[in-house]
Order: structure tokens, then sequence, then C-alpha cells
């Protein structure tokens, strides 16, 4: 697949300096990461809930968990 590419202007937008992010090339949500790799900038959007949605497909855990309290000292003996 041939990579996208496209010439576009820096503009100032108050003290930052910013650019138009052509139709193509927009990104999904509201928010997005930028770093910097040497004179490249790079922008990722951030991908909210995916994590939830994988989790989703996964099957459900068949094994019994052990009983964490078991294990735990008693209330009197903890200082807060």
């Amino acid at each position: 697949m041939p990579s996208l590419e496209r010439h576009v202007r820096l503009f100032r937008n108050g003290r930052n300096q910013a650019l138009r992010i052509p139709r193509e090339f927009e990104l999904e949500g509201e928010e997005a990461i930028i770093h910097k790799e040497g004179d490249r900038l790079i922008v990722e959007p951030i991908r909210k809930g995916k994590l939830l949605a994988l989790l989703a497909t996964l099957d459900p855990l068949t094994e019994p968990f052990p009983d964490i309290d078991d294990d735990l000292p008693p209330l009197d003996n903890v200082q807060l």
C-alpha cells in the first residue's frame, strides 16, 4: 500500500505552532499523543476502551481463585 503524503502549511495559533490535518489523515477521538523522534513529529490517537474490548473476547477463567483473606494479619495488628 503506498504511503499517503501531503504538503501542509504551518501557522501560529496564539503562542503555539499548528497545522491543519487533511481529512484523509484525521484521527479518531478528541485527544492525541505527540512525541518527537529526531526532526520528526509523531502524532498518535489515544485509543480508549481497547482493553475492555480485548478482555470481552477472552474465554472466562475456570480455575478457582484462592481465598486471599485467609493469609491476612488481623486488623488490630495493622498500623494505619
